[in-house]
């Protein structure tokens, strides 16, 4: 007879292999997306074909993997405070990483594979795009298959993106709230995920906080103070993919970070701590980290929850190879998967490439899936969660559904869906 747990698992396996309702109204969607982007709204929206960035179909989820993810998030976020990890960490971080004025780090991204036995972290990220526009997502729902729920935090999103800024501005400032707010991107109007910069910025100032869009191109540092268009910086919401703020071009962001000349986040060391695929090696090194002084519990629940990691190195890379089936290979600097690997693809030259790079190779944990419709034909699409947390707290729970070897925007039927908790 199965357990309670196993018996759930099953049958959540079942909905996600059988179900095909569509959930997402997209009329309600657009509409809800209109009202809140402003000026321009369906310029916005057509211009980055913002139809491809949602599935029509949720992502059934077992509340206990829900609570496992959780359980691993607060695991490592404990790890991330120990004096020992800290030390090993920033020991081979960069200048830029050394500095530390108070923010964590707003919108923490944790990526998990649901696999059979359990959720597995992929990897974290600390400018996890995409929280903005899963938030209207939820929204324009349809019930689905009765007995199912929503996962907590989505209703109270927005109180809870202010109350997350205000939080980072405090840890650095003190007291009060900033008057101004620049989300920051390379060439942010021409970004894939832009319909979210302006939702973002149309909820500050909804708030009372100005909100300007803005490149590092139009950033300028001057008598100790950041400044855009014409105004003053107090806060920066950082979307670059230059995480250590090293290009010559994002020189004025990084004197306001160096000098404390605005509040920045996501920030140099928060990538450093939570976001440097190296970590991933660390977290799967159980003695190491009961020996930093990690609860053995905690470190039971990283023991399973992390998949073991390694570095790529030359005294290893014979060993890598023959059981390359077995791994996924990643870069340590990159982003958006882009030069990522699943083991079974590789060819020689690519390897040799991997070699003469920084990658880590991750234990290969093979996504969930969901069938969806797609021109009224079954598809089976790969499943990716991700949790946006803010110090340990969930701020909203979503799902990505590809085909390939890493998530996209391209597979038809694919793109952002929303949890439902059997």
């Amino acid at each position: 007879m199965l357990s309670e747990e196993s018996s759930t698992q099953t049958e959540t396996r079942q909905r996600n292999k059988h179900c095909v309702c569509t959930t997402l109204d997209r009329s309600a969607l657009l509409k809800n997306l209109s009202s809140q982007l402003g000026e321009n709204a369906e310029e916005v929206l057509f211009s980055t074909a913002w139809h491809q960035i949602y599935s029509d179909a949720a992502v059934f989820v077992p509340s206990e993997a829900l609570n496992q993810m959780l359980g691993i998030v607060r695991a490592l976020e404990t790890t991330i405070a120990l004096p020992g990890y800290r030390s090993r960490i920033l020991s081979r971080a960069t200048r830029s990483a050394q500095i530390n004025p108070g923010p964590v780090g707003a919108f923490m991204g944790y990526d998990f594979h649901l696999g059979e036995e359990g959720p597995r972290l992929i990897e974290v990220n600390t400018n996890a795009g995409g929280a903005f526009l899963n938030a209207v997502l939820v929204r324009a729902q349809q019930r689905c298959c009765s007995g199912t729920q929503r996962v907590p935090g989505a209703s109270d999103f927005d109180a809870a993106v202010i109350a997350q800024f205000e939080s980072e501005w405090r840890s650095q400032r003190d007291s009060g709230r900033p008057r101004s707010i620049a989300i920051v991107d390379d060439q942010p109007a021409g970004q894939y995920l832009y319909p979210e910069f302006r939702l973002a910025q149309q909820l500050f100032q909804k708030s009372g906080i100005e909100a300007l869009i803005v490149s590092p191109a139009d950033l300028r540092y001057e008598t100790g103070a950041l400044y855009a268009e014409g105004k003053q910086v107090d806060m920066v919401y950082n979307r670059l993919v230059d995480f250590a703020l090293e290009a010559p071009e994002h020189a004025a962001l990084r004197s306001a970070w160096l000098h404390g000349g605005a509040v920045i986040t996501p920030n140099p060391l928060a990538h450093a701590l939570y976001a440097d695929k190296r970590n991933l090696a660390e977290w799967s090194d159980v003695s190491r980290l009961v020996s930093w002084g990690l609860s053995e519990e905690n470190a039971a629940l990283l023991e399973t929850g992390v998949p073991r990691t390694l570095q790529v190195k030359a005294n290893n890379a014979d060993e890598l190879w023959r059981e390359r089936r077995q791994w996924f290979f990643k870069p340590v600097a990159g982003y958006g998967s882009k030069g990522a690997y699943r083991g079974s693809k590789l060819t020689k030259g690519t390897f040799a490439q991997i070699l003469e790079s920084d990658y880590i190779a991750q234990a290969y944990v093979p996504p969930s899936e969901r069938l969806v419709l797609v021109d009224g034909e079954r598809r089976k699409l790969k499943v990716d969660v991700r949790l946006y947390t803010y110090r340990g707290d969930l701020l909203l729970a979503a799902a990505r559904l590809y085909q390939g070897q890493t998530t996209n925007f391209r597979t038809p039927g694919g793109g952002f869906a929303p949890i439902l908790l059997d």
